[in-house]
């Protein structure tokens, strides 16, 4: 089981526009609400994609009871925290003309410690049953990066193979105990290590002790760098950008890498082979996303994607 740990979840909000003027008013379609947050998004990929998943989140306030009957609704497997503070909101306004999204991410509210140690708590008992951990998004009030790396490290300690998408010192603090894979993306990367070359932060990541940093380039496509072969990075990109909406592409990355750990049963030691395959995967399912409407999908289209990209190996700018 691949169990996605969402410490600050929220409700997704979608409205598309044939074009996104800024200062103008625009008349649009209904939009569409769906659970979200990036462990939420990857679970759901997950679910969809045939692997065994259960999605551990909090809820609170009528947006967390709208969360809640959406995940009903749609057969993810979850199990819900409950909290004071009211779950947030993430609301992406697509322009349909130029296939781009602005979104607007509230912070959310803050978790007392009573709540931040019984979803803590939560992790930890449920790992005890997953071969896979995602640990993923940005942290409310209440929970320290701290927390994120002593529960990564107890996970690593257990032997359970663990993925890190969160971003400055909580990414720091899960490459330090030793997450099997981390994955920023280039603005998030550079935030956390001060490094304008990609190669050269994920590097830092690898030294902190992570053992395959997986930094997604946006149209770019993605670097994989091992610690047991930091000179052999791997850089993965399809041969022409696609356009539409990339809300939840690096969730549906995060799943890819996750569905194909689970299957090899673990995180080290990996091959040459391993990293292609690895690399194919993540970089064909984030673009098979970019083609669907809502965060938390992936297109049939992402095996002949996958397929499609191609390979090579990245020297670090002077």
């Amino acid at each position: 089981m691949i169990l996605t740990v969402t410490p600050n979840p929220a409700l997704d909000c979608t409205w598309h526009v044939d074009a996104l003027v800024p200062g103008d008013s625009h008349r649009v379609g209904t939009g569409a609400e769906r659970a979200g947050g990036k462990g939420v998004n990857v679970a759901r990929v997950l679910q969809a994609t045939g692997s065994d998943t259960l999605a551990l989140a909090t809820a609170g306030g009528d947006t967390g009871r709208a969360l809640a009957a959406d995940l009903g609704a749609s057969g993810v497997p979850h199990r819900l925290v409950p909290v004071a503070a009211a779950t947030r909101r993430s609301i992406a306004v697509v322009d349909d003309r130029h296939g781009e999204a602005t979104l607007l991410n509230e912070r959310g509210g803050g978790l007392s410690p009573a709540e931040a140690d019984a979803l803590l708590d939560a992790a930890r008992a449920l790992a005890a049953q997953a071969t896979t951990v995602v640990v993923s998004g940005s942290l409310p009030p209440g929970i320290r990066s701290e927390d994120i790396g002593l529960l990564v490290a107890d996970l690593v300690r257990a032997g359970t193979t663990t993925i890190a998408d969160v971003t400055g010192p909580a990414l720091l603090a899960a490459a330090t105990a030793g997450a099997h894979v981390v994955k920023p993306n280039a603005a998030e990367l550079h935030e956390t290590t001060g490094c304008h070359d990609p190669l050269t932060g994920a590097r830092v990541l690898l030294e902190q002790g992570a053992g395959l940093a997986v930094v997604s380039l946006g149209g770019d496509g993605m670097l994989l760098v091992r610690r047991s072969a930091p000179d052999r990075a791997l850089r993965a990109r399809l041969p022409e950008m696609l356009h539409g909406n990339p809300t939840g592409a690096g969730d549906a990355a995060v799943a890819a890498i996750a569905a194909l750990l689970a299957r090899r049963g673990d995180a080290t030691d990996l091959t040459d082979d391993d990293l292609v395959h690895l690399a194919r995967a993540a970089v064909g399912w984030s673009a098979s996303a970019v083609l669907m409407p809502q965060a938390g999908e992936v297109s049939p289209e992402r095996d002949r994607l996958a397929a499609a990209v191609i390979l090579d190996h990245p020297h670090p700018r002077s």
